[in-house]
This record gives C-alpha cells, structure tokens and sequence, in this order.
C-alpha cells in the first residue's frame, strides 16, 4: 500500500498540463487530500536505520519522524520494510491522530537487554485516535540476560517485557498487527494511575459535617481537618476520582463538596471505598467524614485512575510471548476480534487473554470487554482469564489449547456472557455470575460453581460437566446434550448445593459412570434423560427431584451396573421412565439408612432377567402407581420389586417404612412381583396395597398390611 501511495504522490505532483492524454485528473484530484496527509518516513532525514542497527538512533529517529508528521499535517505515517532495532533504554511513543501503517515485513525490534521491564511501542495518557497497522512487534526473549534484578525491590522474574503498553489512551485501534517473543506480554491496554494524596492520622479531627456543609461537633465520628483538593493537573481533564485503600477506616464515608471560596455545594452519604465519584460542577475541594471515634493509624488514599477506552485489536497474531498475549490491565469498551493468540509460555499465567487490572489490589478496573471470533491454541496455562472487572462478551472464540484452562472466571468478575464458543480439548472454571449460551465442548471439563450461573444450550462430547454450586439453586441448567463414546471420563457430575437442571440429554457409555453426584438433597431436574449408559459402572444419582427422566442402559453391556441411590435425602422420581437391558440384575438400587426415595407414576421395562427396584437399606419407601413390565424373564424366582435380600434375613431391619401400592407388575413367568419377606428382623410392618399383577406373585412378611391387591393370570 505505500508503494502505491508514493506513487500516488508522485503523480500529483506533475503538472496536469503535463500528464499523459486521457488521464483521470479528477480521480487524482480527488485522492488528493488522503496522499498530502501520507508520509513515508524518509530514513536518511530522520537518521534512521532498517538493518537491525544503531538502536538509539534508530528510534529517536521514529519519534521525530511521528512529531515531525502530527505538526505538519499528517495523518498516515510508514515505515518501507526492514528491521528497525528499538532501543532497550527507550521507547517509540505513539503520536494522536495518527495511523502508523506497517508492511508486515517491517520488524520493530526491541534490543536485546537484561531489563525487568521495558516497552516497545508506548500509547500514552491524551493519546486520542490512533491506528497501528500491520508490520512486526518483537522481543529479544530468545536472547534476554534473565539473570539481573535491575533494583532490590523487584522480583527478579522479566516478566515486564511489553510490545505494545497503552496507559489511559482513548480510541485505539491495533489491526493485522503481530507481536511475539515478549519478555512479557504483547499488548497490554492499560491505565494511568494518579495518586493526588494519601492521608494519615494527623489529616483527620474529631467531629461531623451536617447536611449544609457546617462543621459540627460530634466525638462519634471524624473528619478531615483540612479539606482535598482538585489541585492535581490530571483534574484539568479528568472529572472522576476514588478514595481506596482504607485502613484503620470504615468503607463507607460522607463526602461533601465546596466552590474555591468555601461555598456548600452537596452532600453525599455512604459513599463506598472504591466507588467511582463524578466532581461536581465548580467543585475544587471536599471533606470526608467517618462514623468511627477513633482516628489512631487511620490511613486512606486519594486517587484518579484513567483507564484505557474504545480501544480495538483486531486480525492481529500475539504469540510466543512469556506471560500473556494480551492484558486488559484497566479499560473501558474494548474489542478484540479475529485474532490469533498462540505458544504463551513461560512465566504465570501463561494466558492468551488475561483481564486482569488488579482492582481488589488497589489497582485498575477493566468494565464492558468483548472478546469475539479469536483463535487460541498451544498456550501454556490458560487461553482467557476474567480475573476481574465487569461486562465481558466473549462470542465465537476456539479455545483449543489443550488440557489447559480454555476459560477462567474468577470471584473478581460478575457479568460475562459466554456465547457460541468451541472448547476444543480446553476446560472451563468458572466461579460465578457469568450465562453461557449456546457453547460447545470436547474432550474436556468443566467446574461451575454459583451463584448467578446460567447454562443454556451448552453440547459436550466426550467431556465432564461438572458442577459443584456453592450456594441453593446457584447453577441453572437447560437444553444440554452429552455425548460419549467410551474413551473417556465424561458425563455429567453433580456436587454442592442444589442446582435446577432441564433438557439434558446423555448419550452413549463413558468409561465409568456417565452421572454421578454427591450435592445435598434439593436439586430439581425435569426431562433429563441417560441413554445407553455403562452398565458396568451404573449410575451414582444425587437426591433430587426426577421429573419426566428417561434412563436406559446400553445393550450387550455389564450385570452390576444399577442407577445407584446411595446418598442420604430424598430421591424423588415422578413420570420417569426406566429400561433395562437383557445383562443387568437390578435397574434401581437403593442403600442407604437416611435415603428417603418415591417412585411414582413411572414405568419400568425390563429387556431380561432384572429386578426393577431393589431398596437394600432406607427409612422411607413409597412406590406408587407405577408399571412394570418383564416380559423376557427365564426364572420364576426373580423378584421384581425387592425389599432387602435372603441373605440379610436374619439381621436387624434396616428399611424402616414402605409402602408399595397402585403398582401394576407384569412378568411373562410367575416371577416374584413385590418381595419384603426377607425385611429382616425386627421389621415394621409395610403397606402394600392396590397393586396388580399379572402372572406375578406376592412374597411378603407375615406382619405386613396387604390391602385390595389384585393377582391376575
């Protein structure tokens, strides 16, 4: 493009009078005013070098060419290819209004240093409407001295290597640019940081303020003795501040706002540490008040925090950096979009994108962040962290770093909307606050833990989805699809509190249980369905409300493998559906001495010889209005609803109630249709009432009440 922009230049600069016949004058004419705003830097004027030499020259000679370009009228700055050696001392800082345009072989590229930290590329605060197009950002990691600490007090780690820093520039756009090798990151988008005062014990008297902006006397509280000011030249452009960093102080605070001459303008209350304060109109200072009668080592600060904002990074590559592709350190309304973050290694958190401003360590807040249609992959720790902030879109990505962190979302973050994206090989954790919508994942897992968690519309193949809620009903779950093929542990696995559950459907086997769950009692799931699970290893049911469920055990499979109710609470299963496959013995398993279960309005099919429900230990049976059927049983010793077993005949009881009635059993031999004779000793007499059976037989204790119960042929 800036070949055909000279060109362009050249062309206009020839008289019209002069131009060949049949030329377009009022084309070039028209292109007239974007080539007088282009410059290509002429490398001899400004002394710079593109053979990957004289670094201090070389970049001092980029920053006169910039300043040279914004005061003549330029608009469009580029460099012709080459390598440009930025010295490791110093720093290209970008100019406003300005597209600094790059042939991607041009390779800006930082000197090889032993620094902690350094910048290639630096956006500064009042830094407005800038492009970075296109050409190489590089490191000099390859080739970095690791072994100094550059002061006593720095962590030795040169993990401060950045390409590209932006500190509370506005309108930045980053598009097909490539940053890689960093001792760091390749983009951080940043914040500038004002500390206007800190104050200690001597800045505060005793005593309050009232509603008119008088001083009055009060030992309960305290207040400033003198009043902060808006003296600092960063309040000649910015109107918010925030008071942080409380100690030995409440974190809630009055503040009240005066005119230079001391006239009372407002009066706010319960002003929380870390709230962002707008100034007033024609305020220039304010006094803080405290509900505490004590001011000894009370500390606090006062500060002005200029986050980044509308910032774009797009179609550009950010890899083989030590820590992260990218930080968003402290912004406002970014984009990143059609992006490649890729081979981060090397110092934590080793992640493609890391949101990240420290804001619950006094620092930086990020706030209405999307991150769209990127590609990560072969990144060490993490693709993307929402460590802290709020508002984050994250929309159509590939995570496919594989058996890292495709997603984390810390306790720090609150407000994300995860949409549409692929988690190839990659898991999620998530703590909370965040809604997932429509998002797919393989060969992975996952780790929810509440509140405020929303999953809608979520396909997982050969993966774990697990949740663990950490508070009731935290953890919502609709319209899921589960698909195994044996290869792995996956399924879906439920621990903590409560959750509600709807629409999941788990197909095929996985290498063990494709549902397991040890959250307390509580969790509601309607129309989950569990087809062709391992009959080999079952399924270990969480207590729950069971509406609508369907499970069937895969064909050809394992005898042992029951659905498992071996959990204290209450299991509660209501228009289920339950089928059995011809090898396993017992579809429904009950063992526990606090298991609570009710099976109603359910139907059972039975492929072979198997027990429909089998209850080895519980204090509460009810088995109500459901229907069986067995019709491919060889044994007419099978017992198809089970209490206990002959071989715990003669030990104390541990089924403590039971009532099974409105039962209709069907069975093709004269198989055992409800068996409590072997209750054990001591047993209490159960309610069996109402039932039909066709073919089917009773075997009960001799204490039980039979009630109205029907034996058909």
């Amino acid at each position: 493009m800036y070949i055909v922009k000279i060109l362009l230049t050249l062309l206009l600069s020839i008289p019209l009078s002069l131009l060949p016949a049949g030329t377009n004058t009022a084309n070039a004419e028209k292109a007239a005013p974007e080539s007088q705003a282009y410059y290509l830097i002429e490398l001899s004027k400004f002394g710079i070098h593109n053979d990957g030499t004289h670094p201090v020259e070389t970049t001092k000679g980029i920053n006169k060419a910039l300043q040279w370009a914004a005061q003549n009228g330029k608009t469009t700055t580029s460099l012709p290819p080459g390598t440009y050696l930025i010295d490791k001392a110093s720093q290209i800082n970008m100019v406003s209004h300005m597209v600094f345009e790059l042939p991607m072989d041009a390779v800006l590229q930082k000197e090889t240093n032993a620094k902690e930290s350094y910048t290639l590329m630096y956006l500064g605060y009042g830094i407005d409407h800038v492009t970075l197009r296109g050409g190489t950002y590089a490191g000099d990691k390859e080739t970095h001295d690791y072994s100094k600490k550059e002061h006593s007090y720095t962590p030795g780690t040169h993990e401060g290597g950045y390409g590209i820093l932006t500190e509370g520039a506005e309108n930045v756009t980053i598009d097909g640019v490539k940053a890689i090798n960093f001792t760091g990151d390749g983009l951080i988008i940043g914040g500038k940081n004002t500390l206007a005062q800190d104050l200690y014990e001597g800045h505060f008297i005793f005593g309050d303020i009232d509603d008119k902006g008088k001083n009055v006397s009060n030992s309960k509280k305290i207040r400033t003795k003198k009043p902060l000011t808006f003296a600092n030249a960063i309040f000649k452009t910015e109107t918010t501040f925030e008071l942080t960093n409380a100690i030995k102080l409440p974190q809630n605070f009055d503040i009240i706002f005066y005119k230079s001459n001391g006239t009372f303008i407002k009066k706010l209350k319960k002003v929380k540490i870390r709230d962002l304060i707008q100034i007033p109109a024609g305020a220039t200072q304010f006094h803080l008040v405290f509900e505490q009668a004590s001011k000894k080592n009370a500390y606090m600060e006062f500060w002005n925090r200029s986050v980044s904002k509308d910032v774009v990074v797009k179609n550009s590559e950010f890899a083989y950096n030590r820590r992260q592709g990218i930080t968003v350190g402290g912004a406002d309304r970014v984009l990143i979009e059609n992006n490649k973050l890729h081979h981060i290694k090397g110092t934590m958190p080793q992640s493609g994108i890391d949101l990240e401003g420290g804001f619950g360590e006094n620092g930086n807040r990020n706030s209405n962040v999307t991150i769209r249609n990127n590609h990560f992959y072969d990144n060490a720790s993490y693709d993307l962290i929402l460590y802290d902030g709020k508002d984050a879109i994250v929309e159509g990505n590939h995570f496919a770093s594989k058996g890292v962190i495709g997603l984390a979302i810390s306790e720090p973050f609150t407000g994300a909307t995860i949409k549409d994206n692929h988690f190839d090989g990659s898991r999620i954790i998530v703590a909370h606050d965040a809604v997932f919508i429509g998002n797919k994942m393989n060969d992975s897992s996952t780790m929810f833990n509440g509140p405020n968690i929303t999953i809608d519309g979520m396909t997982f193949t050969d993966s774990l989805f697990s949740i663990s809620a950490s508070k009731a009903f935290g953890v919502s779950v609709s319209n899921v699809t589960i698909n195994n093929n044996g290869k792995s542990d996956s399924g879906l696995s439920i621990w903590g509190k409560p959750i509600r559950l709807k629409n999941v459907t788990i197909n095929g086997k996985g290498k063990l249980r494709v549902v397991t769950g040890g959250a307390t009692e509580g969790s509601v799931f309607d129309n989950l369905k569990v087809i062709g699970f391992n009959t080999d290893y079952g399924l270990s049911l969480p207590p729950a409300t069971y509406n609508q469920c369907v499970f069937e055990g895969a064909a050809s499979s394992g005898k042992f493998g029951s659905i498992n109710l071996t959990l204290a609470g209450k299991y509660v299963f209501d228009g289920c559906s339950f089928q059995s496959p011809e090898t396993l013995n017992t579809m429904l398993l009950g063992d526990h001495p606090k298991l609570d279960v009710t099976v109603k309005n359910s139907k059972f099919e039975l492929l072979g010889n198997a027990q429909a429900i089998s209850i080895q230990s519980a204090k509460n049976v009810l088995l109500e209005n459901n229907t069986i059927v067995a019709e491919k049983l060889t044994s007419n010793k099978l017992e198809i609803i089970r209490i206990n077993d002959y071989w715990k005949r003669s030990e104390k009881h541990d089924i403590l109630k039971a009532a099974i009635r409105g039962n209709t059993i069907k069975t093709n031999v004269a198989a055992i249709g409800i068996s409590t004779l072997y209750a054990g000793t001591g047993a209490p007499a159960y309610l069996i009432e109402n039932n039909t059976l066709y073919t089917a037989r009773l075997l009960q204790k001799k204490n039980d009440t039979l009630k109205n119960n029907s034996l058909k042929p």
